[in-house]
C-alpha cells in the first residue's frame, strides 16, 4: 500500500478510494470557459482538474480560476500542468494543490550528446537538484503536492544515453527524480509513467513500483495511457493499461486520456474501477451470451433489467440463459434471474430459489421487488 498524501482537501492513497481526475481543454487565459468546464468536470464526478500552465501568465491566472470556482462553491483541488518552464510551475506551486513537472523537462534536450561520464552522470543530476530546489521550497511553504510524470516520448538524452528509449529509462528517471526530492526533505509526491503504448506503460510503472519499494520508498502512483484516441479503441487501451496495474495492487489515482470532451473521460474511468471491483459506484451484472437452450429473449430483458435497477449500488445482479450453467456461473451474484422454460424465469437469491416460473412479463418488477424487500430489512 502507498503512503496517503492530502491534495488540498483529498486524501490520495494509503487505503483512500482511487480518485478520477481528468484535464481541461480550454485556454487558461480564458477564466469563464476554464470555471465552466472545471464545473462541468466535477458534476460528472471528477476529483482532481489538471489545468495546463504553458508559461508565467497562464501560471498566474489559476489564482483567478480557483477564486471564481470557490465564489461558486467548488473547491476541488487543481493541479498545473507544467512543460518546459520551470517558473510557471514555481508561480503555481503558491496558487493550486498540486503541480505535475516532466523530468525530460528539467534536463538539456536535443543537443546531439550521446556518451556522460560516471562523474558528467553525477553533475547533471547536481544541476537537476539546483533547478528544482526553489520549487520544492514553495512546495514545503504551500503544502503544494507534486507529481512527477515521466513520458515514454520526452526522456533526456542522459537517460535515453544509458538505458535506452525503454520502460527501464522511464523508470531509471523517475527515480533519479525521487531521490532529489528526498534528498531536500519533501516527501509529497505522485508518480506516473505515461505513455501511448499500453505495454509500454505497465511494464514501466510495474519497473518503477519494483525500484521504488526496493528502496524504501511507497508513493502513491498516477495510472493513465496517454493518447488513447477516441471511441471503443481510446475506452479499451485505457481500460487494458489502466486495469492491469490496478488488478496488480498498483495505482492511488486515474486519468481516462481520450480525444473527446473531458467529461467523456469520468464514466469510462469509473467503469474501469468498477471492472476491477476498486471502486463500486453502480450496479454490477453477470450476463451469459446466451445459445440454443435460452427460451426467453435474454438481451430485451437484460436491458429492462438494467434499466429498473441502475440505482442499486453494489448488487451483483446475474441474468443467465438457462439452468443448465446459470446458477454456477453467476455463483457470485446477489440475485438470479434465469431462464427455467419457454418464456418462464426462475428468481434466485444468491445460490437460493425464491420463486420459479415467473411469465417472463412479470419477472423484472418481482425481482425489483425482491432487492427493494431485502434492503428494507
Amino acid at each position: 500500500m502507498s503512503k496517503q498524501i492530502t491534495i488540498g482537501n483529498l486524501t490520495l492513497g494509503g487505503g483512500a478510494p482511487v480518485r478520477v481526475q481528468s484535464m481541461t481543454n480550454t485556454d487558461t487565459m480564458d477564466t469563464r470557459a476554464t470555471v465552466e468546464q472545471t464545473l462541468r468536470l466535477v458534476e460528472a464526478g471528477c476529483e482532481l482538474v489538471r489545468i495546463t500552465a504553458p508559461d508565467v501568465r497562464a501560471a498566474e491566472n489559476l489564482y483567478n480560476i480557483k477564486n471564481e470556482l470557490a465564489r461558486r462553491g467548488c473547491t476541488v483541488p487543481l493541479v498545473a500542468d507544467i512543460h518546459f518552464n520551470p517558473l510557471a510551475a514555481e508561480t503555481a506551486a503558491a496558487i493550486v494543490e498540486k503541480v505535475r513537472v516532466n523530468p525530460g523537462n528539467y534536463t538539456d534536450r536535443n543537443t546531439g550528446r550521446t556518451h556522460w561520464s560516471e562523474e558528467e552522470y553525477a553533475d547533471d543530476l547536481k544541476r537537476i537538484g539546483d533547478k528544482m530546489a526553489r520549487l520544492i521550497d514553495i512546495c514545503k511553504q504551500h503544502g503544494t503536492a507534486m507529481r512527477i510524470g515521466t513520458n515514454h516520448g520526452s526522456l533526456s538524452e542522459r537517460i535515453v544515453s544509458r538505458y535506452g528509449n525503454t520502460p527501464e529509462a522511464m523508470a531509471q528517471s523517475a527515480i533519479e527524480f525521487a531521490e532529489v526530492c528526498r534528498q531536500q526533505g519533501f516527501e509529497k509526491l505522485v508518480f506516473s509513467m505515461k505513455a501511448s503504448n499500453v505495454k509500454v506503460m505497465v511494464q514501466s510503472t510495474r519497473l518503477f513500483v519494483q525500484k521504488m519499494q526496493a528502496l524504501g520508498m511507497d508513493y502513491p502512483i498516477h495510472l493513465g495511457v496517454t493518447e488513447a484516441g477516441d471511441a471503443m479503441q481510446g475506452r479499451l487501451k485505457s481500460a487494458a493499461g489502466i486495469g492491469a496495474l490496478l488488478l496488480d495492487g498498483i495505482g492511488d489515482t486515474i486519468r481516462v486520456s481520450l480525444t473527446e470532451d473531458p467529461e467523456a473521460e469520468i464514466p469510462v474511468a469509473y467503469d474501469i474501477l468498477q471492472a476491477v471491483g476498486a471502486r463500486i459506484t453502480q450496479p454490477e451484472y453477470i450476463a451469459c451470451p446466451s445459445c440454443g437452450r435460452t427460451q426467453y429473449d435474454i438481451q430485451e430483458a437484460l436491458q429492462r433489467i438494467k434499466a429498473a435497477t441502475a440505482h442499486f449500488t453494489g448488487v451483483k445482479i446475474g441474468v443467465m440463459g438457462c439452468i443448465v450453467n446459470g446458477p454456477g456461473e453467476m455463483a457470485d451474484a446477489d440475485y438470479g434471474y434465469v431462464g427455467s422454460g419457454a418464456g418462464k424465469i426462475t428468481l434466485y437469491k444468491g445460490q437460493q430459489i425464491v420463486k420459479r416460473n415467473i411469465d417472463q412479463r412479470d419477472a423484472v418488477d418481482e425481482l425489483v421487488r425482491l432487492i427493494e424487500s431485502d434492503r428494507q430489512n
